[in-house]
């Protein structure tokens, strides 16, 4: 099995993998089945971070997973939606899978819809946002970036996309923008950089 990468859902982590004081709503959470979400930090071998999510915002820790304990992995990348919702956000993401599919880049929701498609746990509300993770091996020039978020913006609910670098991630919507820096998230921690695909050892 490949290395789990950001925001990959994995099942199999056991309730005995928490800490001694650790919410009683995550043991439920990995009692009940439900997947964890991988994050970014380093870890030793053998080991993968991930978070755990609830019901809410107030609903989240941050735990660490052994490699060995990986039943299924699953990737946003294999998640769509085209049923009919009530939710924005889902009626968003079944908006949008053309044009997203039209990029010839691989994607995927993220997030609550995300969770809730490959968990069937019911996390998406009103007042969702829909997250979308596109991978972007290859430089994104701006004026395409700006583009695409134009197009993005006209659906149901607000729409962040994180394109993923080969360094990181960062978000669609400051890559769009005209500040010269914008924010890399890894596993190091956030830097501010000015080419997001430059190896990280190279100066910002």
């Amino acid at each position: 099995m490949n290395a789990p990468r950001p925001h990959d859902l994995l099942w199999g982590m056991p309730a005995s993998g928490l800490p001694d004081d650790a919410p009683q709503w995550a043991r439920e959470v990995l009692l009940g089945g439900q997947p964890v979400v991988v994050r970014r930090a380093i870890v030793n071998d053998g080991w993968v971070a991930v978070g755990l999510r609830g019901q809410g915002r107030a609903q989240r820790l941050a735990a660490m997973m052994r490699l060995a304990d990986i039943q299924r992995r699953q990737g946003p990348e294999a998640l769509r939606w085209q049923a009919q919702s009530r939710w924005p956000a889902l009626q968003a993401l079944r908006s949008v899978t053309p044009l997203l599919d039209a990029s010839g880049l691989a994607w995927g929701p993220t997030g609550a819809v995300g969770y809730q498609i490959a968990s069937g746990s019911q996390v998406v509300h009103a007042a969702s946002d829909l997250d979308v993770l596109l991978h972007t091996p290859q430089p994104l020039p701006r004026a395409q970036a700006r583009e695409l978020l134009d197009a993005l913006d006209c659906a149901p609910c607000r729409i962040d996309v994180q394109l993923e670098t080969p360094a990181g991630g960062i978000a669609l919507r400051e890559w769009a923008g005209l500040a010269r820096r914008v924010l890399l998230r890894a596993a190091q921690g956030p830097r501010l950089v000015s080419d997001p695909w430059a190896s990280l050892g190279r100066a910002a």
